[in-house]
């Protein structure tokens, strides 16, 4: 019973430290519309689903440490167009983002693509085993090239197991499982 309050008060600090923190960038109706939102998994300025994913827009995308640009410092630059990161959340035309490293920050969403791109596999960047890309969604089908780990590609379409992708000149299919920048299961016509 002792652990049961412990969690529940731990959960409660931790969501009025979120809400705070909204409430301190904006004190309008707005920000606490937000903040509800954000509860409900929408956001309240896009009305599209969080999290979700998107790709960058820009050979140059500037990350600030808060939603406003005169507000906020820059705290690094993406300089890969198409790199995929994730929505965490919305406040006005700011997206915090998140990437395969899961570094956070904000972005402007104008310089945010809806176009679904996906890496592969980031997390063996350093072990460099190349994946290969088939014809078919099938381990048995022929390979039509393979890739090195953080090669980012074009999502043409997901059947929940596996994506078809354009590198390229490339294009084939790989394991959903090897990719960074679509869910598990997730489908895309």
């Amino acid at each position: 019973m002792a652990k049961r309050i412990l969690f529940i008060t731990r959960l409660a600090v931790c969501l009025l430290f979120n809400i705070l923190v909204f409430v301190s960038f904006d004190s309008t109706s707005q920000a606490r519309q937000e903040i509800q939102n954000q509860l409900n998994s929408v956001g309240l300025s896009s009305g599209l689903p969080l999290p979700r994913f998107v790709s960058l827009k820009s050979n140059e995308t500037n990350v600030r440490v808060g939603p406003d640009q005169n507000k906020y410092a820059v705290a690094w630059t993406y300089r890969r167009q198409g790199l995929p990161v994730e929505i965490i959340q919305e406040y006005d035309n700011w997206r915090r983002i998140c990437d395969s490293d899961g570094e956070q920050g904000w972005v402007n969403q104008a310089l945010l693509s809806g176009k679904r791109t996906a890496i592969i596999v980031p997390w063996q960047k350093d072990k460099e085993p190349l994946q290969g890309i088939h014809k078919y969604p099938d381990i048995n089908s022929i390979l039509t090239a393979r890739a090195e780990p953080n090669v980012i590609g074009n999502i043409q379409r997901c059947n929940g197991e596996w994506c078809e992708l354009e590198i390229g000149k490339n294009h084939g299919w790989l394991k959903q499982s090897q990719l960074w920048g679509v869910y598990p299961g997730e489908k895309i016509e």
